[in-house]
């Protein structure tokens, strides 16, 4: 009998993950840069999983992120394949397109000034 060791590696297919493109990111990027720039934001991090990429905002190194970009390609014949999830795992905006969906991030930025 010839016995081999099992793999470590697995003979299955290569699972492929799910990542943001380079139009995706600049989008993204472009959005966190002015928030940077206004002193919001200061860090982010980003993850692509077997199902499901994400970009995650902090507002410190050390914290929960308080948005995350989401991108889900099962889900693009249904809801839209783009959220933004709050910190609360509340879904702010979810659609097809991520220039719309990113625009509840950039309501952010409009806040009323008191006069003086």
């Amino acid at each position: 009998m010839n016995m081999q060791p099992p793999s470590p590696f697995g003979t299955g297919p290569a699972q492929m993950q799910v990542a943001f493109d380079r139009r995706e990111l600049s989008l993204i990027l472009s959005v966190y840069g002015r928030m940077v720039a206004l002193g919001e934001w200061r860090d982010y991090g980003i993850s692509s999983l077997r199902d499901t990429a994400v970009f995650s905002i902090f507002r410190r190194t050390a914290e929960h992120p308080i948005y995350r970009v989401e991108k889900h390609p099962r889900l693009r014949q249904r809801q839209g394949m783009y959220s933004v999830v709050g910190m609360d795992g509340r879904i702010l905006k979810r659609g097809q397109d991520l220039r719309t969906v990113l625009r509840v991030l950039e309501r952010k930025l409009i806040r009323a000034v008191d006069p003086d």
